[in-house]
């Protein structure tokens, strides 16, 4: 059986995107009156109060540039939401924004998309994921919210 975890955005590259994001802009800190975001630095939704940002964000990128790989034209940055200062990251290893619409994407170990999957009820994420990993060909899978295509979390074999 294959294990896999969620991946939060690392805390290095949080400093970093809490500097400059993905797109060169410095970040901008608001305070998320309704809360609901979903929070890429530690997977949960925000709480109404915090301090947050939304900043842009390269996923593949950043790994690509981590194992040599080349992305090519799959390269691609978008909107991410954290919280504007240092947090403790996940709590538990529960796989997040489970309960609505989302899509697996997979991909290669060179950086090439290899098929995604609409998932649509939260019982089928775990065995799509499973599924997702059964193919020895694929590398890393990321989960996108189906309303705006953004960026969730990234996954990987254990």
């Amino acid at each position: 059986m294959t294990t896999y975890t969620a991946r939060p955005i690392t805390a290095p590259v949080l400093k970093e995107l809490r500097a400059l994001d993905d797109a060169g802009r410095p970040m901008v800190s608001r305070t998320d009156e309704e809360g609901g975001a979903p929070l890429r630095c530690c997977l949960r939704r925000s709480e109404p109060g915090e301090p947050i940002a939304l900043v842009s964000y390269a996923p593949l990128r950043r790994w690509a540039a981590q194992t040599g790989a080349d992305p090519g034209a799959y390269d691609e940055q978008g909107p991410v939401f954290l919280h504007a200062e240092e947090c403790a990251g996940p709590q538990g290893d529960a796989l997040p924004f489970t309960r609505a619409h989302r899509v697996l994407r997979r991909y290669s170990a060179d950086g090439r998309i290899l098929g995604g999957r609409l998932v649509e009820a939260p019982e089928d994420f775990a065995p799509a994921l499973t599924e997702a990993f059964a193919d020895p060909g694929v590398a890393l899978v990321h989960v996108r919210a189906v309303e705006y295509g953004c960026f969730l979390y990234e996954v990987r074999r254990v």
